[in-house]
């Protein structure tokens, strides 16, 4: 007889690499010893100040000093000036007391 009326289920067997820790979905993050930080600079006193900057930050860059390109930190500011994220005031209920100040609720003034 076939499967094909009687069996439920999976077929395959589960991967063996799920049921022994292996972790499939790991990311390598930016400024670690598995991926320095790539930079490049125009001179060794800006190089140096490179090195310090990312040594307060704890991250490991990679620096090439080339003269005649262009100085690229990009990878380097990114990590260190992370975007913080904005946060409102809750607006006040209907009854409420306004928040402009003025005494009245909220829903006869501004709301």
């Amino acid at each position: 007889m076939s499967d094909k009326f009687f069996f439920k289920g999976k077929k395959e067997k589960k991967p063996k690499h799920s049921s022994y820790g292996f972790n499939t979905k790991r990311t390598v993050k930016a400024g670690t010893e598995e991926l320095p930080l790539q930079v490049t600079v125009n001179n060794d006193a800006r190089a140096e100040e490179i090195t310090a900057l990312a040594k307060q930050h704890e991250l490991i860059v990679a620096i090439t000093i080339d003269e005649n390109s262009a100085e690229n930190t990009t990878e380097l500011d990114v990590l260190i000036n992370k975007p913080v994220t904005t946060r409102f005031e809750k607006k006040p209920a209907r009854n409420e007391p306004c928040i402009c100040g003025s005494g009245k609720k909220y829903k006869k003034c501004c709301g």
